[in-house]
């Protein structure tokens, strides 16, 4: 049974993912000009060997949280359908469908995978 103590759970998850995504990607580019500046300025192989396998490491993040947020949007938009039937009223159904419309932006399309 969906509560809407669950609803505003879910929302928030949403939105901590979402701030999740924008962290890591914000880091890759980040560690990409890093990289780049590294290659331009010859650094040592080694160094630079590192520093892209951190990239790498940074690159990989975002996938994975897109997955999520895929995850979490599916739970939280069940919810809200679950909840819509039942009738219930309350400012979380307002937030959710507001995460909902707003979260959707950070999910890959098909053409991006």
């Amino acid at each position: 049974m969906a509560t809407l103590r669950n609803l505003k759970i879910k929302t928030s998850t949403c939105k901590r993912i979402v701030k999740e995504l924008r962290s890591y990607e914000k880091e890759v580019e980040k560690e990409a000009a890093k990289t780049a500046d590294m290659k331009e300025k010859g650094a040592d192989p080694y160094d630079l060997k590192q520093q892209e396998n951190v990239l790498a490491e940074s690159r990989m993040m975002v996938p994975d949280c897109h997955k999520r947020l895929e995850a979490a949007l599916t739970d939280l938009k069940a919810t809200l359908a679950e909840l819509k039937e039942s009738n219930e009223q309350g400012t979380e159904i307002g937030e959710a469908e507001a995460t909902i419309t707003e979260e959707a932006v950070y999910t890959p399309t098909e053409a991006e995978d």
